[in-house]
């Protein structure tokens, strides 16, 4: 490894010459920093941009094809330049270097000038600390990332702070080595800070159930305080989606759910779990008093990438109050529906759907099973300013610029059915309903449809077929059904392969027999799962669980005469998939077979997520 202060390009950093080229560059349009870079040698291969390639490209993007498209993103496209080429003009326009720090060490005055969270929270790598002049050198992976800058000087009481942009990869590799609070335990993030074992916290834990005031001084204690700081902290950077604090007799524990599966965490002594409880409702503005009944609430937490959000539900238990936090963090949801896992003809099915002038389209699935952000997913590449979106959700989970997103307020009596009537009359183009729950809003939806407007809605049951059983056992007309939905999706999640301790592998018969399948139905197929070892250790990317992300299987049902005609018939479910299948749908088990054959998930995925076709 090479050492900070060694660096080939140490010197290049901070050398007025490159200082002077990158500030007569900052700010510049894309347009000349690319033909100044490529005409530097600065694009490796991609040195081919000039003047006159610009310029078509320009024309280009006012084509219907193109149009809203960046310039960078056309280049991409057409091949003249790649993603670091790319991220190199951005650093460019604010002024920053962009550079290599493959085989670099971070100096120890860098890695202690910091405290051990703050740079995988703002996402950077110290590389370089000069004491006497309280002058820091980091490297980012987001050249927009100017909220480090301000924390480093306010917060680190840094005098200089130099910014150079790296490829994303490396810089997630050093965060790793250097900053990681290692895994699934609390351990790290608490290490050395003796105040959560106070003596003086644990002996007032006797006294809080009947004193609210001492219950307030409890919530406000400063070792609470970073407790639950810490706890937000660790779960937000292992893309935890939701956090649990549960009380038992003789312990009190928490865990994260990530990945669709818990985890459990360092257990919290026991005497500190009503205060630390009482935090979290001070935090979402919750009666610290009220231990008798549920409550529901809701934290915004600041962060640099934008605020988070955490839904906070309290549960009154045997033994103490339960606390669920849902995290909803935008920056860990993928609105985009290229990256939700549709295979290529699935997408061009959906995009069609969705682009349909009026019906409905119904995705449908369990609790969990990332219907919302598929529907979010589908808004956001239909958001156009010459479009009006209207939502009504419970409760609105993602502010995505561009909507008219509204939430259903139960004690106010603004139900789904309300919203959707007082919709109708905002003149919109595309609805979408937060969940079709009863009969009044199924109706609404229907003739928000039949009056020319496309409505995307959820529904809770196993598969496509069995949706339009939900639907008639609500009370809808079979005529209505058939005149209005235009497909329904049902949608699994399962977990994604580690690609970093990915390995294949010849699965036991037995294993296959669960997918009812023999030896002789995967000759010449790969099947992959994560060894959780890279290089003989503990894979640090996944934890050692041998999974990193979630993707979603789909079966999709479209709608045609034949169809139709069945569920006018009001066939059985059964019956309705047969024929759905014979028309080309591809069940949920069909699709978590060829995510398994694409090395994407693993047999016991799709074996939990899904059932066999009868």
């Amino acid at each position: 490894m090479k050492n900070a202060a060694d660096w080939k390009f140490a010197m290049s950093i901070l050398s007025p010459e490159l200082e002077k080229a990158l500030s007569n560059l900052k700010g510049s349009r894309i347009g000349r920093i690319l033909r100044k870079l490529s005409g530097a040698g600065q694009l490796g291969k991609f040195d081919k941009i000039t003047p006159e390639l610009i310029e078509e490209m320009v024309k280009l993007q006012q084509t219907p094809e193109y149009k809203g498209k960046l310039l960078g993103q056309i280049l991409l496209e057409k091949g003249y330049i790649d993603e670091a080429g790319i991220q190199k003009c951005l650093a460019a326009q604010k002024g920053f270097a962009y550079v290599d720090i493959s085989g670099v060490e971070p100096t120890s005055e860098a890695i202690g000038a910091v405290q051990k969270g703050v740079p995988r929270r703002f996402l950077f790598v110290p590389l370089e600390f000069d004491p006497s002049a309280k002058a820091l050198t980091i490297a980012v992976q987001d050249p927009n990332n100017f909220h480090v800058v301000d924390y480093l000087k306010t917060a680190g009481a840094m005098r200089r702070v130099t910014v150079v942009v790296a490829p994303a990869e490396q810089i997630e590799e050093l965060l790793n080595r250097y900053f990681n609070f290692g895994g699934r335990t609390l351990d790290a993030s608490v290490d050395g800070d003796k105040t959560f074992s106070d003596e003086r916290l644990k002996n007032r834990g006797a006294s809080l159930d009947n004193d609210t005031a001492a219950l307030a001084d409890a919530a406000n204690d400063n070792a609470v305080v970073q407790l639950v700081q810490k706890l937000l902290l660790v779960a937000i950077e292992d893309k935890a989606s939701d956090i649990h604090m549960e009380p038992f007799e003789d312990e009190f524990k928490v865990r994260y759910r990530i990945d669709g599966v818990l985890y459990d965490m360092q257990p919290v002594s026991k005497s500190i779990a009503t205060a630390l409880v009482s935090r979290v409702k001070v935090m979402s503005k919750l009666d610290i008093a009220e231990r008798r009944l549920p409550q529901d609430g809701r934290i915004e937490l600041p962060m640099p990438s934008g605020p988070i959000d955490l839904r906070v539900a309290v549960l009154p238990t045997m033994f103490g109050e339960s606390v669920v936090m849902r995290i909803l963090d935008r920056s860990n949801v993928q609105l985009s529906l290229d990256k939700v896992g549709l295979a290529p003809v699935e997408l061009e099915k959906v995009r069609t759907l969705i682009n349909k002038p009026n019906g409905i389209v119904v995705v449908t699935g369990p609790t969990g099973s990332g219907k919302t952000t598929t529907l979010y997913a589908a808004l956001n590449e239909l958001n156009d300013p010459g479009v009006k979106i209207l939502t009504a959700e419970d409760p609105v989970e993602y502010d995505i610029a561009g909507l008219i997103q509204c939430q259903v307020n139960l004690d106010q009596e603004l139900t789904f059915a309300r919203l959707l009537r007082s919709f109708l009359r905002q003149d919109p183009d595309i609805i979408l309903v937060g969940e079709i729950r009863d009969l009044e809003t199924a109706q609404i939806a229907i003739q928000a449809s039949l009056t020319g407007h496309l409505v995307l809605t959820t529904l809770h049951t196993n598969d496509a077929p069995s949706t339009v059983l939900r639907l008639v056992d609500l009370g809808v007309e079979t005529f209505l059904l058939t005149a209005t939905i235009e497909a329904i999706v049902a949608q699994r999640l399962v977990r994604k392969v580690c690609v970093d301790c990915k390995e294949a592998f010849t699965p036991k018969e037995e294993e296959l027999m669960e997918l009812a399948l023999r030896p002789a139905d995967v000759e010449g197929k790969q099947f992959f799962r994560g060894s959780r070892k890279k290089n003989g250790r503990p894979c640090e990317r996944c934890r050692a669980s041998g999974y990193k992300g979630r993707q979603g299987i789909f079966e999709i049902m479209g709608m045609d005469d034949e169809i139709r005609e069945l569920i006018m018939k009001q066939v059985s479910t059964n019956v309705l998939r047969a024929e759905a299948r014979k028309r080309g749908m591809k069940t949920l088990r069909e699709s978590g077979l060829e995510a398994i054959f694409n090395g994407d998930t693993t047999i016991d995925e799709v074996v939990r997520e899904t059932i066999t076709e009868e």
